[in-house]
C-alpha cells in the first residue's frame, strides 16, 4: 500500500494497528528535527522576532493603525498556533521563544536546579488555567489586540515568568507546569492528526533512558518525560530533543485518527476538564460582545464594558458547566472500575471548543490582514504602501465559520457514537444518547447565532 493511502486509512480508521510513521516515510524530517543546529536556528529566529515585537511595542507608536505588532501577535502568530494544533500538536511549544531567556541563564550556570516540588506538580494546572483565563479576560477588557504596549507587557510577563522558573528549577518547568499557552496547546493537541510516541519494543531493555536524562553532556528532555514517557499529546513538545539522544531509534511521528486519544482517555485529563468549559464560555461571550444587543444590555445595566463582559463571561462559563453536568447525567456513567472517574462530555465537546477558538481567531485575521501592509507603511513612513490595502467580505468568513462549527459538532457526535459502540456498549440509554446529541446541536446553534 502506498504511503498516502495508508495515511488516509490511519486518519479515518478507528483501529490503531499498522500505524504510518512519518519519520520512516520522510527520513529528512527526522534528520531535520534531530539536528540541534536546525533547532537552534529556528529558536534564534523566533527569539529575534520576539525581540522586535517587544521593541515595537515598548518604543513604537501606540496607535494600532501605525504599529504592526498587534496584528503580528493577535492576527498572524496566534491564529497560526491555533491552526497548528490540529496537525502537529504542541510542536510550536518546542520552538517557542518564551523560555529563551531562561535557557540562556541555565547555560550560564545561573540556576539552582532545585527538585520540582510536589505542590507545583499537583496545583500547576490550576494556576496555568487561571493565567489563561486572565489573558483571555485582559485581551478583551484591556483591548490587548489593539494595544501595542499592552501586548508587549504581556509578552514580557510570560518571558520573565519562564526565566524565573528556569533560575530555580532545571529544564523548562514553566512550560511543563505553569505556561497558560502551553496548557491550552496541550489540551488542543489531543485533537492532532499526529502523535510523537516511542516504539516500546525498541525501548524494552534500555538502561540509560538518555532521552529523558540526557547523556555525554547533552541535557535530557526539557519537560522531563523523554520519548519513553510520551504517552499522550498533553505534555510532549515534539521538539525532537530526544531524537539525537536515543541510540535505539525508538521515537516515531505517527499519523492517527484525530479523535482516537479523546476516545481512549474518555475525559480523564484534568487539564481538558478545566479548559474546555472556560474556552467555550469565553468564546460565546467574545462572539456575543460583537452583537448589537450587547450594547443594549450594557445600557440597561448601566455598567461599563468591563463589568458587562465579565458578567457574561461568568454566565456563559457556568452555563457550559451546567451543560457538561447535564450531559454526564444523561450519559449515566462517570466512573469505571478500571480507570476510575472520568467526564464523558469533555472529550465530546473538545472538537467544538478548539474549532470555536480557530473560528474566533480566523475572524480577527480576516478583519485585519488587508491593513497589515498599509500599517507597516504608516509605521515606517512608506506612504505608497497605503495603496495595497484590501478587505475580505464577511459572508465567506461566516460561511467557513459555520462549516467549521458543523464539523466540530459532527466530531462530537462521532465520539459519543464510538463510546456507545465500544467501551460503553449497551450501557447508555437511547434517551440519553438522543439527549446528548440534542445538547451538542444546541451548542452549535448558540455558536451560529453569535457568529452571525
Amino acid at each position: 500500500m502506498v504511503w498516502w493511502a495508508k495515511a488516509l486509512k490511519n486518519l479515518i480508521s478507528s483501529q490503531e494497528n499498522e500505524r504510518l510513521d512519518l519519520f520512516r516515510i520522510f527520513p529528512a524530517l527526522r534528520r531535520f528535527l534531530a539536528g540541534r543546529l536546525h533547532y537552534a536556528l529556528l529558536r534564534t529566529a523566533n527569539d529575534v522576532f520576539f525581540v522586535l515585537i517587544l521593541l515595537s511595542g515598548f518604543f513604537g507608536p501606540d496607535d494600532p493603525h501605525r504599529n504592526v505588532i498587534v496584528f503580528l501577535c493577535w492576527g498572524l502568530l496566534w491564529p497560526g498556533i491555533v491552526l497548528s494544533w490540529f496537525f502537529i500538536g504542541r510542536m510550536w511549544c518546542g520552538l517557542c521563544p518564551f523560555p529563551g531567556l531562561g535557557i540562556f541563564l541555565q547555560k550560564k550556570g545561573l540556576t539552582f536546579s532545585w527538585k520540582i516540588p510536589h505542590s507545583l506538580k499537583k496545583y500547576g494546572v490550576h494556576v496555568s488555567v487561571f493565567f489563561f483565563a486572565l489573558i483571555i479576560w485582559a485581551e478583551i477588557v484591556a483591548g490587548l489586540e489593539h494595544w501595542p504596549l499592552g501586548t508587549a507587557w504581556l509578552t514580557m510577563a510570560i518571558v520573565m515568568g519562564s526565566a524565573i522558573m528556569a533560575v530555580f528549577f532545571p529544564g523548562q518547568a514553566w512550560c511543563c507546569y505553569l505556561c497558560p499557552l502551553g496548557r491550552i496547546s496541550g489540551a488542543a493537541a489531543t485533537l492532532s492528526i499526529t502523535e510523537f510516541r516511542p516504539d516500546h519494543e525498541k525501548c524494552r531493555g534500555c538502561e540509560t533512558f538518555a532521552c529523558k536524562r540526557g547523556k555525554d553532556g547533552i541535557e535530557g528532555c526539557p519537560v522531563y518525560i523523554g520519548a519513553v514517557g510520551a504517552q499522550n499529546n498533553l505534555h510532549c513538545l515534539v521538539c525532537g530533543h530526544c531524537l539525537s539522544l536515543c541510540h535505539r531509534d525508538s521515537p516515531q511521528l505517527l499519523i492517527r485518527n484525530p479523535y482516537s486519544e479523546l476516545i481512549r482517555n474518555k475525559g480523564r485529563y484534568i487539564t481538558c476538564s478545566y479548559i474546555v468549559p472556560f474556552l467555550i464560555g469565553s468564546q460565546l461571550a467574545r462572539f456575543f460582545r460583537g452583537e448589537e444587543v450587547y450594547g443594549r444590555i450594557m445600557t440597561f445595566l448601566d455598567v461599563s464594558d468591563t463589568v458587562t463582559f465579565s458578567l457574561l463571561l461568568v454566565l456563559f462559563f457556568l452555563g457550559t458547566i451546567g451543560m457538561i453536568r447535564l450531559g454526564a447525567r444523561m450519559f449515566g456513567i462517570t466512573e469505571d472500575p478500571i480507570f476510575g472517574k472520568f467526564s464523558p462530555m469533555v472529550p465530546i465537546l473538545i472538537p467544538m471548543a478548539f474549532t470555536g477558538e480557530l473560528v474566533y481567531r480566523m475572524a480577527f485575521f480576516a478583519e485585519g490582514i488587508g491593513d497589515l501592509i498599509p500599517t507597516f507603511g504608516r509605521q515606517f513612513s512608506i506612504p505608497f504602501l497605503e495603496y495595497l490595502s484590501f478587505s475580505i467580505p464577511d459572508f465567506p468568513i461566516q460561511v467557513m465559520s459555520a462549516l467549521f462549527m458543523l464539523n466540530g459538532t459532527i466530531a462530537g457526535c462521532y465520539i459519543l457514537w464510538r463510546f456507545c459502540l465500544e467501551d460503553f456498549e449497551g450501557m447508555i440509554s437511547l434517551g440519553g444518547f438522543i439527549g446528548i446529541n440534542l445538547l451538542i446541536c444546541l451548542l452549535m446553534i448558540c455558536y451560529i447565532l453569535v457568529i452571525f
